[in-house]
């Protein structure tokens, strides 16, 4: 639990070195837990929608993290922007950042990874275990994360889209990969940017349920 920090809203930018990452800091009153979000490609830190499920997370007692995997330079190159392996290491960068914050050592890490980040998520998570708690993929490609899949301990909730076909079969088989505990949610109606009304609502349910139950 975090007691020491109960004013840190509103959201507070931070930089994350050594790569000089922006990232968007929020901590409610008494924390149970600090959720990193990984952004797709083309997006980032100011998503709208990953600002929108963050903010009910904290309403929740999640901390939450939004960051930028890369740099606008980096960004400018495609390559970097579907490199998942750099990613994934950008991520933990981040998740050791939050651990050398004094108010934040002991505080469990999980996981919010959409699109490309969710690979992403689950490669860092398999290099990282056991330090990550929990992972949530929505609308996520958990395939791009290949070998790494079998390798990862968190429990892990895949979310996706009923008229998001092709992304529901690279889902199907990546959960077939996967070793660890597990689930996938299919949200009826929604396709892949979960736009349609009350869609992105069940995301929420559904991610701050997993998150819950599986503290550290």
């Amino acid at each position: 639990m975090v007691d020491d920090i109960s004013n840190e809203i509103p959201a507070r930018e931070v930089e994350i070195a050594p790569a000089g990452l922006k990232a968007i800091l929020t901590v409610p009153a008494n924390a149970s837990a600090m959720i990193i979000f990984a952004h797709g490609s083309g997006s980032g830190r100011l998503s709208p929608r990953n600002n929108y499920v963050a903010a009910a997370l904290r309403e929740d007692g999640f901390a939450t993290l939004l960051l930028d995997l890369l740099t606008p330079e980096e960004e400018r190159d495609r390559a970097n922007v579907f490199d998942i392996e750099l990613l994934a290491e950008r991520l933990s960068m981040a998740a050791r950042w939050i651990r050398a914050q004094p108010a934040f050592s002991d505080i469990p890490i999980s996981y919010f990874g959409a699109s490309t980040g969710a690979g992403a998520a689950l490669v860092a998570a398999a290099r990282d275990k056991p330090n990550v708690a929990a992972i949530v993929s929505r609308g996520g490609r958990p395939d791009l994360a290949g070998r790494w899949l079998e390798k990862v301990q968190a429990p892990t909730l895949l979310i996706v889209g009923s008229l998001d076909g092709p992304v529901i079969d690279l889902n199907k088989q990546a959960y077939d990969a996967l070793q660890c505990p597990k689930r996938m949610a299919i949200i009826n109606g929604a396709r892949h940017l979960f736009e349609e009304p009350g869609t992105l609502e069940e995301v929420i349910v559904h991610a701050s349920a997993w998150f819950s139950s599986h503290l550290e």
